[in-house]
């Protein structure tokens, strides 16, 4: 399979795009059950969602980290999530002469970290991570999120399945090339079709 080196590959409908997320229970446990994100989820901190979940699976370690034990599966609206993308700018210098500024005053981060294999090996492509803070982390909250599920049991199988050298492919969600609207590739750095 060729992989553009920078992808958004989700799980998505015509209505929305699934990301993930890892807390504690202390927070997990109230946004599945209020279906939205509640105290003690605090919104004036950075919070950073992902729609490829094997990277969520290596950064949560499968739902063993500590303060990660519970994975959220946050189905978002695509209006909000391509709001997102469309009002970010990349973690990194892209060598634009405003970046610096553009970085100060935008509300969301884009990093592209390598994509990673159950075993949590690094794959040769990308996989996107987006930060949401001040404006956008409100919006996540009030706007975009449509249901949150708790997906720490599959996580947790897929773990064990991965440990006895099983095939994962059929525990993984069926994740595919966004579609992204014109002129928001360009801005999050994605590479050319």
């Amino acid at each position: 399979m060729n992989v553009p080196y920078r992808q958004i590959r989700a799980a998505y409908t015509d209505e929305s795009i699934t990301v993930y997320q890892a807390y504690d229970a202390a927070i997990a446990g109230p946004a599945v059950t209020a279906q939205r994100f509640v105290a003690p989820f605090k919104r004036e901190r950075m919070t950073w969602i992902k729609p490829s979940f094997l990277w969520m699976m290596y950064r949560c370690g499968y739902a063993t980290k500590p303060g990660q034990g519970r994975v959220l599966a946050i189905e978002l609206s695509r209006g909000g999530f391509e709001w997102a993308l469309e009002h970010s700018c990349l973690s990194h210098d892209d060598g634009r002469p405003d970046w610096p500024s553009r970085v100060r005053r935008s509300p969301v981060r884009i990093q592209w970290d390598p994509e990673r294999g159950p075993h949590h090996e690094a794959l040769p492509y990308r996989s996107i991570q987006i930060g949401l803070s001040g404006e956008a982390v409100r919006r996540y909250v009030d706007e975009w999120t449509l249901a949150i599920t708790d997906v720490t049991e599959p996580a947790r199988e897929m773990r064990a399945a991965v440990r006895r050298r099983a095939d994962v492919n059929g525990l993984l969600p069926a994740e595919r090339p966004y579609p992204l609207p014109d002129g928001i590739g360009e801005t999050i750095g994605v590479s050319p079709a």
